[in-house]
């Protein structure tokens, strides 16, 4: 009869520690983002944001993905060309989309930053926080010297 493989034992220890937190890490880093970030690549100042999310996103917390790339397929995600160059999106894991400024206080949250716009979500400063936004997001290619690239369609109701 083939007898039972055996089965180490170890001691808790600091290295053990050590290698568990990595062991997580990595985990988190394979299991995938929990969140994509949906960003405009041809927008410089949104494109800076993403370059500086990517290198503070030291385990593989937070996708992107550009939408001004020639492959960038927005019915991937069910939402339109119009919808994701009116606003910032983002999808969860689980294949939820946020958009506007929810996106950014889990994009933050994600790469431990979440202490920058946790203020956001306080109740007197959500409303204003997020109108901010939305006026961002329907100025940002005039504030950019850009031309809006969809139609008037993509300007977000208010």
């Amino acid at each position: 009869m083939p007898s039972a493989p055996a089965i180490e034992t170890q001691e808790p220890s600091a290295k053990s520690s050590e290698q568990t937190t990595k062991s997580s890490e990595q985990t988190t880093k394979s299991s995938g983002p929990l969140i994509t970030m949906l960003f405009d690549g041809a927008c410089p100042l949104c494109k800076r944001e993403a370059g500086m999310i990517r290198r503070a996103d030291r385990h593989g917390r937070v996708g992107m993905r550009d939408i001004a790339a020639p492959d960038f397929d927005p019915a991937e995600f069910g939402l339109s060309h119009d919808a994701v160059h009116a606003r910032i999106h983002g999808v969860l894991a689980d294949g939820t989309v946020l958009e506007g400024m929810e996106v950014f206080r889990r994009v933050y949250a994600a790469i431990g930053r979440g202490w920058m716009l946790g203020w956001t979500r306080w109740p007197i400063a959500r409303p204003i926080t997020d109108a901010m936004y939305r006026w961002f997001a329907r100025n940002r290619h005039r504030l950019t010297f850009r031309k809006n690239p969809c139609s008037d369609a993509c300007t977000p109701r208010v």
